[in-house]
């Protein structure tokens, strides 16, 4: 069995800063840090353990895309996810410095994954994303009868927990997914 693994970086790595600081009791709980927007930016996701932890071994992932928004020309971490097997997705953000595109687009590439690459009855697609924008396309893929895993802190939308066919929680794997 192969994986396609689909990565919402902006996502991951906001919430996982609202996890930390709750972690590091910075504050009382996740929600007040999601709320209020308390970040503990000395938590650092490496893409190499994300990878590993929500893909599995090199050989079982048969895609592994990471989507986000443009950074600055002196940022390393999309060559750093490069390097760690993930093929990168950018988008520039809008005239109001909003993040676009990315949710729709990892919706439009499993959908025509499951269609182009992924084999019946053999692959499994996992998405790390928490939102429930996902929950139509994982719906849909899970009616074709393929297992949709979700790898999330678990503040993640209810009902991208219900849906999921296995959902994973992070918040126990958070110094394991820093370096």
């Amino acid at each position: 069995m192969a994986n396609l693994l689909y990565v919402d970086n902006s996502n991951i790595w906001i919430e996982g800063l609202h996890v930390a600081a709750y972690k590091s009791g910075m504050t009382q709980d996740v929600w007040t840090a999601v709320k209020r927007n308390i970040c503990d930016y000395n938590w650092k996701l490496d893409f190499g353990k994300l990878f590993a932890f929500a893909g599995g071994d090199k050989s079982e992932v048969k895609k592994a895309t990471l989507f986000g928004s443009r950074p600055p020309k002196n940022d390393s971490l999309w060559v750093m996810a490069k390097k760690r097997g993930f093929e990168v997705v950018v988008y520039d953000r809008n005239v109001a410095n909003h993040e676009k595109k990315i949710d729709t687009d990892i919706v439009a590439t499993m959908i025509e994954d499951s269609y182009e690459i992924l084999t019946l009855g053999e692959d499994e697609v996992t998405l790390v994303a928490g939102d429930s924008d996902y929950v139509p396309a994982i719906e849909k893929l899970k009616k074709r009868n393929i297992p949709v895993h979700v790898v999330f802190w678990g503040h993640a939308a209810r009902e991208l927990k219900d849906v999921a066919t296995k959902f994973i929680y992070l918040d126990d794997y958070l110094t394991h997914l820093s370096h």
